[in-house]
């Protein structure tokens, strides 16, 4: 399981910085929103990958971190889609009002001939 959250993070990313490369400012957004998956399951593969695990201390198991699963990641990346999914519709307005300004959705705000 390790492995495919590991290439997964690494697909992520790799798309995530080419479409960052792009020259049209959509692609370049849609480039941040991959890094920013990537970055979520890094840190959700930080707090120990476990399958069947109880998140509270609880019941007839014995109190050992073994046994559970580590809520603060899972935490951390439920605020980070939050925000994530905020600063996307931002820079999607950003991207539809500089393209109704310079009439043009490239990056350097020129089309090339």
């Amino acid at each position: 399981m390790e492995l495919i959250i590991s290439i997964a993070i690494g697909v992520l990313t790799a798309s995530g910085v080419w479409l960052l490369l792009r020259p049209r400012t959509f692609q370049v957004i849609m480039g941040l929103s991959l890094i920013s998956y990537a970055v979520n399951l890094f840190i959700f593969s930080m707090g120990r990958l476990s399958v069947n695990q109880l998140p509270i201390i609880g019941g007839d198991r014995p109190v050992s971190l073994s046994h559970y699963a580590d809520p603060l990641p899972q935490a951390l990346v439920l605020t980070a889609i939050v925000i994530g999914f905020a600063m996307t519709a931002l820079f999607l307005v950003v991207l539809l009002a500089s393209r109704g300004l310079t009439g043009t959705d490239h990056v350097d705000g020129r089309e090339v001939d």
